[in-house]
């Protein structure tokens, strides 16, 4: 958790400099994690003429897995801190021409769309980089209406068993190639303010996962 408003202003700019100069190869990163995001979109049970928001969208990475399942009808909301993240998710809907896509440029661990407003939100690869894992999932909390679904792609240090040996260096890496939050807990801050909630699956020895989770009826 960042102490105060100056750690989270210092974590925010160094975030901005990171995932802008990883904008310019995060094509590759779409075909690697494109299975993985796939499922956690899936848990989400989207139907059509729902309100979906995708925080920390990066280039627009799952509008497309959204649009699918929404149709239409339905609305995309993308949110992402980094000014060329937010410029390639923007080419991506005008070059395909999604009228039911927004894209914002904010801080996802402030409020960004109006409260209880969204039917589901998918976060992936995000929330750990950012400033405060608890408020981010705070935050989503308020944006979903009750009953509302969150499904999280994350990483995270190896959880138990003999790899955890290499924690030193995979926090390293996290926080040095990505910007993450060491002191991140993001299944503890999901657990705070959502019910069901549930690790669907692991890969790589449990650094990467998906869970899902529902606001209180």
């Amino acid at each position: 958790m960042v102490a105060n408003d100056g750690e989270r202003a210092a974590h925010l700019e160094r975030s901005r400099r990171v995932w802008d100069l990883w904008s310019r190869f995060y094509g590759f990163n779409d075909r690697d994690t494109e299975p993985v995001r796939r499922r956690a979109v899936e848990t989400l049970g989207l139907t059509g003429g729902e309100t979906v928001l995708d925080v920390g969208c990066g280039p627009g990475s799952n509008f497309a897995l959204l649009r699918e399942r929404v149709g239409p009808r339905g609305l995309v909301v993308g949110v992402d801190y980094s000014p060329k993240m937010v410029a390639k998710a923007r080419e991506r809907v005008d070059d395909r021409d999604w009228d039911n896509v927004d894209v914002v440029r904010a801080d996802a661990t402030r409020p960004v769309v109006a409260p209880e407003s969204v039917d589901a939100a998918v976060a992936t690869l995000s929330i750990s980089a950012m400033p405060d894992a608890r408020e981010a999932s705070a935050r989503l909390a308020d944006a979903l209406r009750p009953g509302g679904r969150v499904a999280v792609y994350d990483v995270r240090p190896v959880p138990s068993g003999p790899w955890r040996v290499c924690n030193p260096a995979i926090r390293f890496g996290f926080r040095y190639l990505a910007n993450r939050n060491p002191g991140a807990d993001v299944l503890g801050a999901l657990a705070d303010d959502f019910t069901d909630l549930a690790v669907v699956e692991t890969h790589l020895a449990g650094t990467n996962f998906v869970a899902t989770a529902r606001k209180p009826a």
